[in-house]
């Protein structure tokens, strides 16, 4: 778990500077650096979903990860923890983007194979390396989320902390079903997803990402399925 908590801390101390520089930055410029943001989310997202070996394992994913996603309403249960803490939290112009930055900022740090596979390393060996590697990029990030859209972001670190730490917690269990197949599909449904994000950064779609998300998980079930009916074949 030292793997997941220094991930928390850098995002917190990233957010905290970020809030910090936000306040003496002009509207103007933060919605630029938003869209730049939102510009190279959308790069990141394509680069990762490209690296798909099977681009039915994608579609796939997608469509099963959006019934389930939709059936458990994962984005309203976020933005009402999301919307619970910005009145708890915030007042005046916070309002508005609290949100927003929440829900960019827990989707982006948390999707993706890094996540994934630094918890299982971190909870099986104690090796820590990829997720500070993460902690870094996730800082710097963070740093750049608030400047743009406010305190929201700090609360993420809550999500990567519940969602990294259940993967570390049980690593044990769901590393045999992880092969070199997997985690390739898994960051490629990650990379679509982030695609979406950069989509909604940039008021070119409203995607429901959150709803998506169990399609990250789908690649454990279908790769190993789709290896079996092919050497039935």
């Amino acid at each position: 778990m030292l793997g997941v908590g220094i991930n928390v801390a850098t995002v917190l101390l990233g957010g905290a500077l970020g809030l910090l520089l936000g306040g003496r930055v002009a509207q103007r410029l933060r919605d630029t650096v938003m869209q730049g943001l939102g510009l190279c989310v959308l790069v990141i997202g394509a680069l990762s979903a490209l690296e798909t070996a099977d681009v039915l394992a994608l579609i796939v994913s997608c469509v099963l990860g959006g019934f389930l996603g939709e059936w458990i309403n994962i984005e309203k249960r976020l933005e009402n923890l999301g919307g619970r803490a910005e009145r708890l939290l915030t007042r005046g112009e916070a309002r508005g983007t609290f949100v927003q930055g929440f829900m960019t900022a827990s989707l982006v740090f948390c999707v993706g194979a890094m996540s994934v596979v630094g918890s299982l390393e971190s909870g099986l060996s104690g090796d820590h390396a990829t997720l500070i590697a993460k902690a870094a990029l996730d800082g710097v990030g963070a740093v750049f989320f608030a400047a743009a859209m406010g305190p929201g972001v700090l609360l993420s670190a809550l999500v990567i902390l519940l969602y990294q730490g259940a993967i570390a917690l049980s690593a044990s269990l769901v590393a045999p079903l992880l092969s070199q197949a997997v985690v390739t599909e898994m960051s490629a449904v990650g990379g679509a997803l982030i695609v979406g994000i950069g989509l909604n950064m940039l008021g070119v779609a409203k995607i429901r990402v959150g709803n998506l998300l169990p399609a990250v998980f789908v690649p454990l079930v279908y790769v190993p399925l789709a290896a079996w009916l092919g050497g039935l074949a």
